[in-house]
């Protein structure tokens, strides 16, 4: 087995083993669980002393059995104890995700013990059917109503309802996308679920007292989303499925936009660019249900392009960097708030370029 070479009775030494780890450098350890951890990780490990108890590498001492039972452990043996049996369609997070995710994952590994062998597994069919209620942001009061929301894979729908039998919304999982969105609901369960209809993208702001419910839910519409794609496209490889089960937006933020003249006011909207349907949607306020308008993004050999800066003619009052979105119909002209935020939308709407047409 790989492991850390220590020195033993005092802290570990950087010799590290890449693959026994699933973070880079881990300068903490769960001598409970037996497995080297990120710093982000530590913090929710040391909040379950009862599954797991944390070191740091560097400024703890370590006594003589923790490090043998480190040695007889590592993270290559805890992935094959816990992680026997996780479902293709559940979420594994990354150090860059929300708490709620991360925590909720750990916990599930750890406490739960919801991946083991001995677990018997849902199929996707049910593991895509849930029901309960979610706390929901009103598209015209703006406030958090409770609302039952039925999700069944079987039937490839979601519903929710208010207060009448029948349903408020019934939302094809074919269209249906999930991301978690803590910030900008300003909740540390707040999801965003949006869908396709009539041709517009409709957002669902959510969220749950439960870190496990929401996370429960997220998983719950990523299963129905891969027993919908699994067989609608039987034939697709696993490793081009996952990635459509659902996505977050690959950019988001303020920017002012000016209208097709190129002369009207400038205006503060809130964008976001969805690389998957290639469209750049813009909204008045961020949690708005709608979006305003979309410039859809191409590939560069339809005439599609992006610029730092104004196009020849245009002049602004405001001493801001500018991007210019070349598109075969128009251009657009964008002023973004400073030269980081330009530099960002610009590797990201090129990212959307440079990527091939799915059907």
């Amino acid at each position: 087995m790989c492991f850390f070479a220590l020195a033993s009775g005092c802290a570990f030494s950087h010799v590290f083993v890449r693959s026994l780890c699933l973070y880079l450098d881990p300068e903490w350890a769960s001598y409970k669980l037996g497995i080297f951890i990120c710093l982000n990780c530590s913090g929710i490990h040391r909040n379950l002393p009862q599954i797991s108890r944390v070191k740091s590498l560097r400024l703890d001492f370590w006594e003589n059995d923790l490090i043998e039972f480190m040695k007889q452990h590592g993270n290559l043996c805890a992935k094959a104890k816990y992680q026997a049996k996780v479902p293709p369609y559940y979420y594994i997070p990354q150090s860059c995700d929300c708490l709620v995710l991360r925590e909720q994952w750990i916990r599930a590994k750890y406490e739960r013990e919801e991946f083991v062998a001995t677990r018997v597994c849902q199929d996707p069919c049910s593991a895509g059917s849930h029901e309960g209620f979610l706390w929901k942001r009103g598209r015209e009061s703006r406030q958090f109503q409770k609302r039952r929301f039925l999700l069944s894979a079987r039937e490839g729908v979601m519903k929710y309802y208010t207060k009448e039998v029948s349903p408020k919304a019934i939302i094809s999982i074919e269209n249906l996308n999930a991301m978690f969105q803590t910030e900008k609901i300003q909740h540390a369960h707040g999801l965003q679920i949006t869908y396709k209809t009539d041709g517009q993208t409709r957002n669902l702001f959510v969220y749950h007292e439960s870190g496990k419910e929401i996370v429960d839910w997220f998983n719950a519409i990523r299963a129905a989303r891969y027993y919908y794609l699994r067989t609608t496209f039987p034939t697709v490889p696993e490793p081009e499925l996952i990635p459509r089960i659902t996505r977050n937006y690959i950019k988001e933020g303020y920017m002012e936009k000016t209208g097709p003249k190129q002369k009207e006011a400038f205006k503060v909207r809130w964008f976001c660019l969805d690389s998957q349907d290639r469209n750049l949607m813009y909204l008045k306020n961020p949690l708005d249900a709608f979006a305003q308008g979309q410039v859809f993004i191409g590939r560069m050999d339809e005439g599609y392009e992006v610029r730092a800066g104004l196009p020849q003619g245009v002049r602004v009052k405001k001493r801001k960097p500018a991007i210019t979105v070349v598109t075969p119909m128009r251009e657009f002209v964008f002023i973004c708030e400073n030269e980081r935020e330009q530099r960002e939308w610009i590797d990201a709407l090129n990212g959307v370029i440079a990527q091939p047409l799915t059907g």
